[in-house]
């Protein structure tokens, strides 16, 4: 038995209401067993047991907690619950009247009508105020609202045709379903009219402005497909939270949003070894740097998933920094959080952080990642910042103690034909220079673009949308790797954790995407066409390639047990390299552009092949090894 409820105003309309109901269905029962002409003798049993039955039943209902729910929220569970209230107040009624030895017998035939006319008035009644609130019972207030198709039409989808049902802003008049047996049937009143094929023909026959893609756990192609034939059909497309959104509680289904360029180019979910990943990082001190950065700031999002004892944000901007530590302090209040201004380049500063709070895991994400910016008049600060920074902080790792050092690379580095790519790549060989010296596990990771990271193609795309264009691309022809920022970060955890030290690991980016066509698709996800926005091919960009190199292949790369994550096999270093590195690296001044990249390919044969300057790959092979 469920314990009475605190008693409220709501609960007392609801027992009035089933006393009523008991009353009625008592005295409706002595009629239909009488043909409703109740017998004067009878008339007198019925209005004598009336008061008793009803107690009993109230009683009964009480101690079953059929108050405890929302009427507004009926659900099958409440309706269970009524049953057997019911069913229990339709025995303890007769066993009341027996034990009380009443003179005139109430006939057999009221016990079993009773019950039955209980549940359907009880029942009903619940039914009818539930369909009220949700504007089932009347849809002329519904009249008003946007109609919208509903893509998918499984759990989700309905879902959302419950969810929406209960408001006023939109209104299902169709679902599509590629699965067979869900087609030319209906879900909460709404049909299943075909397949997702037919979005262009629903389009047209119901009016309609938008649609609601409700398939957050199918495959990316499908909800990419189903975005493309509605931006076809000319209706505005929307979809539902993430499937990991929707499983953890965050957000409702029906809490629908503007179909973004992540959902067409993403991929599918990343499946990481949990268990792994705790032993990795659970309970232990972990530093970040370049924090505030795009891919910083998640990492440091999905590291906290896996409770560290102590976070620490090294940033060189103040308002990057003030910005992530405002977001955690209030997303994970009791977070041990230390926010750290300092640049990587500065010794004294990094070791001070890293021995007052000794980090057993560095993750180093911070560089100069803009290939035109350090191609011409920054050269030299790329070098600083990508390649001393890199040595500043592992070598700083190596004092504190630092279990893992996992080095945030870039496809770039794969044979660079720019300043960039280069300085990249000799951070990932001084990682493996040290690697020889010291016991820390240092890990480089190597990853394509994300999409809406910071200096990345798609918020100008964006902002040149907005002012009415054009767009500009530099090259019909030009491609890249395109993954998501989450996706990232979990796959440089996912990296770090697996690593032994030494490798470089890359990351499976799917297949190149060209840029003229993510120009066109976040044109027509504006809700215009090619027409309205012209696109204009402005020519490659200092230091710019027009494709990257394959990141993942057989030929290149060696399996790991991780399907999104290979070991490249990449040249190591002579002994005597890093040494000769630091002389150059510490000279005295800044170098000129052409200085710099004379030097940076005496140091990287890849980009001195590339480059197309002396000396040639072979000779620097032969000579640095």
């Amino acid at each position: 038995m469920v314990p009475p409820e605190r008693f409220n105003p709501r609960t007392a309309l609801a027992m009035v209401h089933d006393v009523a109901a008991s009353a009625l269905a008592w005295v409706v029962a002595f009629w239909l067993r009488f043909n409703l002409a109740l017998p004067p003798d009878h008339a007198d049993v019925m209005f004598g047991t009336l008061l008793l039955v009803v107690a009993v039943q109230a009683l009964v209902f009480w101690r079953f907690g059929l108050y405890r729910g929302i009427w507004r929220y009926a659900s099958l569970n409440d309706l269970r619950r009524l049953v057997i209230a019911v069913v229990v107040a339709a025995l303890a009624a007769p066993f009341c009247l027996v034990l009380l030895r009443l003179a005139t017998p109430v006939p057999r035939s009221v016990f079993l009508l009773d019950p039955m006319l209980l549940l359907f008035l009880m029942g009903g009644s619940r039914l009818l105020y539930r369909g009220w609130k949700e504007h089932r019972l009347i849809r002329l207030a519904a009249l008003d609202a946007e109609p919208v198709l509903v893509i998918g039409a499984g759990d989700t989808g309905a879902s959302l045709v419950r969810e929406l049902g209960r408001g006023k802003e939109w209104r299902v008049v169709a679902l599509l379903d590629d699965d067979p047996a869900k087609q030319r049937r209906q879900i909460h009143g709404v049909p299943v009219l075909g397949r997702v094929e037919e979005v262009q023909r629903v389009a047209v026959r119901f009016a309609l402005r938008a649609a609601i893609i409700a398939m957050p756990s199918a495959p990316h192609a499908v909800r990419r497909r189903a975005a493309l034939l509605c931006a076809q059909a000319g209706i505005k497309v929307m979809t539902v939270p993430s499937f990991d959104d929707l499983v953890s509680g965050k957000v409702q289904v029906s809490a629908i949003r503007q179909v973004e360029l992540d959902d067409l180019l993403g991929r599918d979910p990343v499946v990481l070894d949990s268990d792994g990943l705790s032993g990795f990082l659970s309970g232990k001190s972990v530093m970040v740097t370049g924090a505030g950065g795009s891919i910083g700031a998640e990492l440091c999002r999905q590291i906290v998933r896996f409770k560290p004892s102590r976070l620490i944000l090294f940033e060189l901007s103040e308002f990057a920094l003030y910005q992530i530590e405002q977001e955690f302090r209030a997303s994970h209040p009791g977070l041990n959080l230390v926010c750290a201004v300092g640049d990587a380049r500065n010794q004294a500063r990094v070791e001070q952080i890293m021995c007052e709070y000794r980090p057993k895991v560095v993750f180093h994400a911070a560089a100069y990642k803009h290939v035109p910016l350090m191609e011409e008049v920054n050269a030299w600060e790329a070098v600083q910042n990508n390649v001393l920074g890199t040595y500043v902080m592992a070598a700083a790792a190596a004092q504190a103690g630092v279990e893992a050092f996992v080095l945030v690379s870039t496809d770039k580095a794969v044979n660079p034909v720019n300043v960039m790519g280069a300085t990249k790549r000799l951070a990932e060989m001084v990682c493996q220079a040290l690697q020889r010296e010291i016991g820390v596990r240092y890990v480089m990771v190597r990853f394509g673009n994300v999409l809406g990271s910071a200096g990345s193609v798609i918020p100008k795309f964006r902002q040149q949308i907005a002012d009415g264009g054009p767009v500009t691309v530099t090259h019909p022809d030009i491609t890249r790797f395109f993954m998501s920022i989450p996706e990232a970060a979990q796959l440089v955890l996912q990296a770090g954790a697996m690593g032994h030290g030494g490798e470089i690991f890359v990351l499976d980016m799917g297949e190149p995407v060209r840029i003229v066509d993510l120009a066109r698709e976040m044109i027509r996800l504006s809700g215009l066409r090619e027409d309205d926005i012209e696109i204009v091919f402005t020519g490659l960009r200092p230091g710019e390639k027009l494709y990257e190199e394959v990141l993942a292949d057989d030929e290149h790369t060696l399996a790991t047990p991780h399907p999104k994550l290979r070991i490249a096999r990449a040249r190591g270093v002579a002994p005597d390299w890093l040494p000769r590195l630091m002389e150059w690296l510490n000279s005295a001044g800044a170098c000129p552009d052409d200085q710099v990249r004379t030097g940076l390919s005496r140091f990287v044969p890849e980009y001195a092949a590339a480059y197309g300057e002396p000396p040639a790959q072979e000779a620097v092979k032969a000579r640095y090894g």
